[in-house]
């Protein structure tokens, strides 16, 4: 497929799912759930963002949309416009499929494909009812039959057009074709061979292999699939991680798709292969020395050294010599001379992070520098010429700081020739998912384990926290809650969060399709009474000590004695659950 944001997805290696499946075979309780799908759908309003377990979704006016593709068609003409719409439906049921098959590993393949029925349904675009499919992986077979019911596309067509002689239903169709292609691993197509924009009473699609079909020709012109996406040459960096070597810190790459992200490496890429002086700005934790590094190698200098230097870390009385270098015999202990981190960045790049904890004497023999090109070691009589790419950073208004007297104003506009940026990560929670993902996948290879994912309790609640400690906090959270739980558990809050302040007003969709606040009860008896309260009703003599044994043994007795079962029940590791076992089996001794 020549769209390389949207590539079919190549077949798995380890396939998870059973090789062949029927419709027929399913019952209401095979998982994924409509309940369960449901659950990944959840509500943040007052910050704007929906989610659907870790895409970002969007409600929008039918209308709204209606006339976007309405502008579409007219100004593009009615292929061109069925393409671009096919395109955007496949795009969306192929991230659809992808989030199936990591939160469903281990699910019924049958299960798994109906799964986008349900998805494609409380996504709002139309109601899907499957009549039938079935599907043989291993001889390539596929052949499923759906009517579509209320289809949004359809309304939005016969509004401004009325009835015609093609289907309508485009983002529908691509929605389909992406999400059963990304389960089954080939291209299996979708043709709407009845559709209410002709005048039907209600939408019919039948889907088939592209083989099967075998006159494909301008469905794939659709999707601009004629040729199968290409994948890059592999680079030193893609050799290591498929050896499974994690990258060190120093070769992380940068990772988001936010707008706020996009924007800051936009400014990086522009200001790149240029010499000039770069002041990165932004909260402690959210990657300034990432960002440099990153220009470093995007510059005409990747060639030469990075060095970095926390300017916080180094005393006022050394900042000279760490800087400048030293000659032998210039201070009591100065047994031989010593380059400083100018003439070590000679020919590449020198990051000075906290900029602003250099006393103003070192200030003016920075300016000095910057100004000469040049530098003198400390107790040296010559100058030593230096050609050296300057990147400051600082976490406060260095603005600010000149107005106070604590900065040289004349420094300050040697440094900010460009400026960018960096977001906090509470502003790029795009972003949040694909960080999880990153750094999950670092520390299983770091630490040994087998790679485990979040429970969707734990991913909603960092979705919505605020990370005063940006990037840095996040993949924090995520090593301590990869090392507190136990091989192959999911990540849950317990093992994340120690005292940090959670948000609570989040939202998921309840029973009856509203909104509910995150764990409250949905369905009936929504309303709920304080957990002390029932408690002191259940028993006068409650304690906290007396529920904890109880809850213990509970635990043990349902899972038949099997110490590691019960933990899980209780959502402790083993070590602690034993101890908490220990405990109560020495108080009623």
């Amino acid at each position: 497929m020549n769209n390389p944001h949207c590539p079919l997805p190549e077949r798995i290696a380890t396939e998870p799912f059973r090789p062949r499946g029927d419709s027929k075979e399913l019952t209401d309780s095979s998982s994924p759930t409509p309940a369960e799908l449901t659950n990944c759908l959840f509500f943040s309003p007052d910050d704007g963002r929906i989610w659907l377990n870790d895409q970002r979704m969007l409600l929008l006016h039918s209308s709204s949309f209606g006339a976007l593709r309405r502008e579409i068609i007219e100004r593009q003409g009615l292929e061109q416009a069925r393409g671009m719409l096919t395109r955007t439906g496949y795009c969306s049921g192929a991230r659809d499929a992808r989030l199936i098959r990591e939160r469903w590993p281990h699910a019924d393949a049958a299960a798994v494909f109906r799964a986008g029925t349900h998805l494609h349904t409380l996504e709002g675009m139309t109601k899907v009812e499957p009549l039938h499919f079935k599907f043989d992986a291993q001889s390539g077979f596929y052949e499923g039959e759906f009517l579509w019911h209320h289809s949004c596309e359809a309304d939005e067509h016969i509004a401004a057009y009325g009835t015609g002689q093609d289907p309508v239903c485009w983002t529908e169709l691509g929605y389909a074709i992406g999400f059963v292609s990304g389960l089954f691993g080939q291209l299996v197509i979708f043709r709407e061979v009845e559709c209410r924009g002709m005048g039907h009473e209600r939408c019919r699609v039948v889907g088939k292999t592209a083989e099967q079909w075998g006159d494909v020709e301008r469905d794939l012109s659709y999707l601009n699939a004629s040729q199968p996406a290409t994948a890059p040459p592999p680079d030193a960096r893609t050799d290591r991680l498929a050896a499974s070597e994690p990258l060190p810190d120093s070769e992380q790459p940068l990772i988001g798709a936010s707008s706020a992200f996009n924007a800051a490496t936009l400014a990086l890429q522009r200001v790149a292969l240029t010499p000039a002086t770069v002041l990165v700005t932004g909260e402690s934790g959210v990657g300034k020395e990432m960002f440099a590094r990153q220009l470093h190698q995007l510059s005409r200098r990747r060639q030469g050294p990075f060095i970095a230097l926390n300017c916080a870390a180094i005393p006022d009385n050394l900042i000279e010599a760490e800087l400048f270098g030293v000659e032998r015999g210039a201070y009591t202990g100065a047994t031989h001379s010593r380059p400083g981190r100018f003439e070590r960045a000679h020919g590449g790049t020198l990051f000075l992070d906290e900029i602003t904890c250099l006393s103003l004497a070192g200030q003016g023999k920075l300016l000095r520098a910057l100004q000469e090109r040049e530098i003198e070691r400390v107790g040296g009589g010559h100058g030593i010429k230096v050609d050296v790419r300057v990147v400051a950073a600082t976490n406060i208004d260095l603005r600010k700081a000149v107005e106070q007297g604590e900065f040289r104003e004349d420094l300050f506009y040697r440094l900010n020739v460009y400026p960018i940026a960096l977001p906090p990560l509470r502003d790029r929670r795009d972003d949040i998912p694909l960080l999880i993902n990153a750094f999950l996948k670092r520390f299983c290879l770091e630490y040994g384990r087998k790679p485990v994912g979040l429970t969707m309790r734990a991913l909603k609640v960092l979705l919505r926290y605020d990370f005063p400690g940006n990037v840095r906090e996040l993949q924090n959270l995520i090593e301590r809650g990869l090392i507190a739980s136990e091989e192959g558990q999911a990540i849950d809050l317990m093992h994340l969060f120690r005292d940090e302040r959670l948000p609570v007003d989040a939202y998921s969709v309840d029973d009856h399709g509203g909104l509910s606040p995150l764990g409250a009860t949905t369905g009936e008896g929504a309303a709920k009474t304080p957990l002390l309260k029932s408690l002191s009703q259940l028993d006068a003599d409650f304690s906290i000590d007396g529920l904890e044994s109880r809850l213990i043994n509970e635990a043990l007795q349902l899972n038949s004695g099997n110490l590691a079962a019960a933990s899980r029940a209780l959502g402790l590791s083993r070590a602690q659950f034993a101890y908490r076992l220990k405990k109560h089996q020495r108080v009623g001794e």
